[in-house]
């Protein structure tokens, strides 16, 4: 079976991370994010690895000239102009020659879902797609999705105001899909995936839903960047193998619960707390880090507090002695 890992996004919100690195390529606990999805593909009976891009698709290229992502085989088709999310899964069928069950996944998602599981009910329940749905305590970010007994989809509910969702039980970015689905998308234009093609699938009875709470995140924004890291480095998500430290530290440093990259050095007497320090950053003397990114060759200066999700930008220099608060730099355009 073929995977279909939808990557065409800006990363926006994660500026100024993305301003020259793709959303998927940023490195959470030492592997990027797009190698963390890609691994989860392994066991369950996923041959080939598709990559619909849009954002500087060289990065990928480059970044894996084996031909290979978590030992997986991958191909790539770039999007001429977006399309939105079903239309990025037709251009990249189209362009790919997918003709049979195939799996789709949003890039920006990290899970532990089963995907053998999610196979056999899309078998089982015999529509023309199957999503993989996670249960959330405030649904009203997210494509709300009721359904019957049977799994079968009843409605469709996307970003429900808060308290008026009829379940909350959201779409987790996951699908099975037969081939058909594809002609339900109308080519050379934007299609939503939620608002359009979903609901039709709703009204011809045809689409389906499998619950499955476990581990689930978007990446999407500083903070829930910051989460998956921490979730690694501190156990709470339990992978194997995993130094959160791979960087020098002086030892008077307190490091907790916070990723440090290789070729970082980090001063005496700097406390980092819950914070990803990417690589070949340089932390100087008394320096606090809490709750924040430094991109690829930041350098802090001695005495310098960042706090409340300051982002700092690759190869940027924050002065010695300031204190910043939620700070981005450069700033979002």
């Amino acid at each position: 079976m073929k995977a279909l890992v939808l990557v065409g996004g800006f990363g926006t919100r994660l500026r100024p991370l993305t301003l020259a690195t793709p959303k998927q390529m940023l490195p959470i606990a030492g592997y990027t994010m797009i190698e963390w999805v890609v691994d989860r593909l392994n066991g369950h009976g996923i041959d080939e690895v598709i990559l619909s891009l849009g954002y500087r698709p060289d990065a990928f290229l480059e970044a894996f000239p084996s031909g290979l992502i978590s030992g997986l085989p991958f191909r790539i088709a770039i999007e001429p102009e977006p399309r939105g999310t079903a239309g990025a899964v037709r251009f990249a069928a189209d362009e790919t020659g997918l003709d049979d069950t195939f799996l789709v996944l949003n890039g920006d998602v990290l899970t532990d879902l089963n995907l053998t599981d999610l196979i056999a009910f899309h078998r089982k329940c015999g529509g023309e797609a199957t999503i993989a749905l996670q249960p959330v305590d405030d649904p009203s970010r997210f494509g709300v999705v009721p359904t019957d007994c049977n799994g079968r989809v009843l409605e469709f509910v996307e970003k429900p105001p808060p308290g008026t969702a009829p379940t909350n039980n959201i779409n987790a970015g996951t699908y099975v899909l037969e081939p058909s689905f594809l002609d339900r998308i109308p080519q050379h234009r934007e299609v939503s995936i939620e608002r359009e093609t979903f609901p039709e699938l709703v009204r011809d009875r045809q689409l389906f839903a499998m619950t499955a709470d476990s581990y689930w995140l978007d990446t999407g924004t500083p903070e829930q960047y910051l989460e998956a890291n921490i979730d690694i480095v501190s156990g709470r998500r339990r992978v194997p193998g995993i130094e959160a430290v791979q960087g020098e530290v002086s030892l008077s440093a307190t490091v907790t619960d916070s990723f440090i990259g290789p070729g970082t050095r980090v001063g005496p007497n700097v406390v980092v707390r819950g914070s990803v320090i990417m690589d070949d950053c340089v932390v100087g003397a008394g320096a606090i880090i809490e709750n924040s990114i430094l991109a690829h060759g930041v350098v802090i200066g001695g005495q310098t507090r960042l706090r409340n999700h300051c982002v700092i930008g690759r190869n940027e220099t924050v002065p010695p002695g300031l204190s910043l608060d939620g700070v981005r730099q450069p700033a979002p355009e």
